[in-house]
């Protein structure tokens, strides 16, 4: 029998509804939500905070086309207990439609028809989870203007090379915590549709070029000092986590993506910038996600994660950026395709930080002084500067960069050669040429991804046909038809994909993260992984072929599907290596 809410999940950090810990709930698809469901859950949740001892805080109720979301802020130290409080609220709210859903009771539950024993199984919870050390610790923390990473495992106060870490069981007294070896360093978000991975490993590149110890979590992994210490999705904040804890890191580039913000929120607070690349269609229906309002709304959730003097970088060639940007007090920065964007001229008049192109060349306004940072065809990722998307993503990430503290010399310099090495920027826009034979990589994960590729691909003049990958037949990409759609196949071969999901630091440590906790049901919808697909050889339209793809991936064999994936990119780095031509026998695997 099902239930009366569709997901249940804990937010342990800033998130959509409001700036601080709590616990959300999506209803069940085609349960009616009208105001006065809604007033039933809001006095259901006032009466289990006053039972329980929980202070006043925010209450978010937001309707939508599949349901509502249904949250509110708790105490950090409890937030199982109120995912508890949350559903018993709701299912309350019911009343007499609630007898058509699955019926919880005491003692693992609280019960919707019996207000006196579910405030009295409520409060068991709550005091069962309950850890004043944890409490007394992030007040302490507070005080100090200090920066604290929490997560079911550990509490760190501090970052990088100014953290320091616990175990959850074994807390210090305030006053056995070394605060004078504590501080932040230098952090940065980065989130939007399209070019997150990029645009942090640029920056990450400029910022160890300026001399900086830097660690990076993305959609492929956790990095530090350039070595890979985890492989997989962690754009969440498992990732940012991981690298925040790693006491090398100096300066730390945070990619952060739509659905760890919505499932739990962010890690961090109070960072000196975050960047928005775009906004395009995807993902539309999870957690109550309709249309590109809703997903601005959410990508500029990280604005809400910036010290009083931290800025937001925002791409001005997106309309809707630029329509729910503006906020009073909020410092914002812009990059665009045209320098002389109004949107630019604008704040380069003001004195803030932009950047775009003029002239075939990329230019940087910082305090109102113009930087020519080099001709845009110099830079390699610009593809000659037929990748526009790529453009905007040298820009954006030159922009963010000096918002950090950056030189303008030291930005020009790395933009000038990063892109050169496919290593550089692994999975994405990788490129070899084999004889008469180009062959290309990209992720291309949504419809806006594979039309960049596409464009690229027709203002390079090639006669070669993209084609269709990765997929199985009749599955496209959510959202619209693949534009690639009807052509002629080739030789194909799936490429590197992404695991499910967000993932945590490990399977051992999310194993830790579960157990004891049987009442955890946060489930969180599917979500597209993705692929990619090489062509080698000549296709009959022309000598050239394009790479691209967007595959639904399965969960589990991640490691093995990555590890064919590393295979096949080191094959086309041998035949290029050695100036391998079409019709030669290819090389031993080794």
């Amino acid at each position: 029998m099902r239930e009366a809410f569709e997901d249940s999940r804990r937010l342990t950090g800033i998130n959509p509804y409001f700036a601080q810990p709590g616990a959300a709930l999506e209803t069940a698809p085609g349960l009616a939500v009208g105001a006065e469901r809604i007033a039933h859950w809001q006095a259901g949740v006032a009466a289990a905070r006053h039972a329980l001892g929980w202070p006043a805080a925010p209450l978010h109720a937001r309707p939508h086309a599949s349901g509502a979301t249904l949250a509110f802020a708790a105490p950090p130290d409890q937030l199982y207990a109120a995912t508890e409080v949350n559903e018993w609220a709701w299912e309350s709210a019911l009343g007499e439609a609630a007898t058509a859903f699955a019926q919880r009771h005491a003692p693992g539950y609280a019960a919707a028809w019996d207000p006196a024993g579910a405030l009295a199984t409520l409060r068991a919870l709550a005091a069962a989870e309950a850890q004043p050390a944890l409490t007394a610790l992030l007040d302490a923390a507070a005080v100090r203007a200090l920066p604290a990473l929490l997560d079911d495992q550990a509490l760190t106060l501090g970052e990088g090379s100014g953290a320091r870490t616990w175990p959850r069981e074994a807390l210090p007294a305030p006053a056995e915590v070394p605060w004078a070896q504590l501080h932040a360093i230098p952090v940065a978000l980065v989130t939007g549709s399209n070019g997150k991975t990029t645009t942090t490993r640029l920056t990450v590149a400029m910022l160890a070029a300026h001399g900086l110890v830097c660690g990076y979590s993305s959609t492929d992994g956790v990095v530090v000092d350039g070595q890979a210490l985890e492989d997989g999705d962690y754009s969440g904040p498992g990732g940012a986590r991981a690298v925040l804890r790693d006491v090398r890191v100096q300066a730390a580039v945070l990619e952060t993506a739509r659905g760890g913000i919505l499932r739990r929120g962010l890690a961090v607070a109070g960072v000196q910038a975050a960047l928005v690349t775009n906004v395009s269609a995807d993902h539309f229906g999870e957690y109550g996600i309709h249309d590109l309002d809703d997903l601005a709304a959410v990508k500029l959730v990280v604005g809400e994660a910036l010290a009083a003097d931290g800025v937001l970088v925002l791409n001005a060639d997106d309309a809707r950026l630029r329509a729910h940007a503006q906020r009073p007090g909020r410092r914002l920065a812009w990059f665009a395709l045209d320098a002389d964007h109004p949107q630019l001229g604008q704040a380069h008049a003001a004195g803030r930080p932009v950047c775009g192109v003029r002239d075939g060349r990329l230019m940087l306004g910082l305090d109102g002084v113009e930087h020519d940072l080099g001709a845009i065809a110099a830079m390699p990722l610009s593809v000659g500067g037929r990748a526009c998307y790529n453009v905007a993503n040298l820009a954006g990430a030159a922009v963010l960069a000096a918002v950090l503290g950056v030189a303008p010399a030291t930005i020009g310099a790395v933009l000038g050669r990063f892109g050169r090495r496919n290593a550089d920027n692994l999975g994405r826009l990788m490129r070899w040429s084999l004889g008469g034979a180009s062959v290309w990589l990209d992720y291309a994960h949504n419809p806006a991804g594979l039309e960049g590729l596409i464009e690229v691909r027709a203002r390079r003049g090639r006669t070669g046909r993209p084609v269709r990958a990765g997929a199985r037949p009749g599955r496209q990409p959510r959202g619209r038809r693949h534009p690639c759609a009807g052509g002629d196949g080739g030789a194909v071969r799936a490429g590197p994909g992404r695991a499910q999901g967000h993932r945590e630091l490990s399977a051992r440590a999310r194993q830790r993260r579960d157990r004891g906790d049987p009442r955890r049901r946060t489930a969180a919808p599917r979500r597209a992984g993705h692929g990619a697909a090489h062509l080698p050889g000549r296709g009959r339209g022309g000598a050239h072929g394009a790479a691209l793809g967007a595959r639904r991936r399965q969960p589990g064999a991640a490691g093995a599907r990555r590890g064919r994936a590393r295979g096949r990119v080191a094959l086309l780095d041998r035949l290029a290596d050695q100036a391998w031509q079409p019709g030669q026998p290819l090389p031993e695997a080794g």
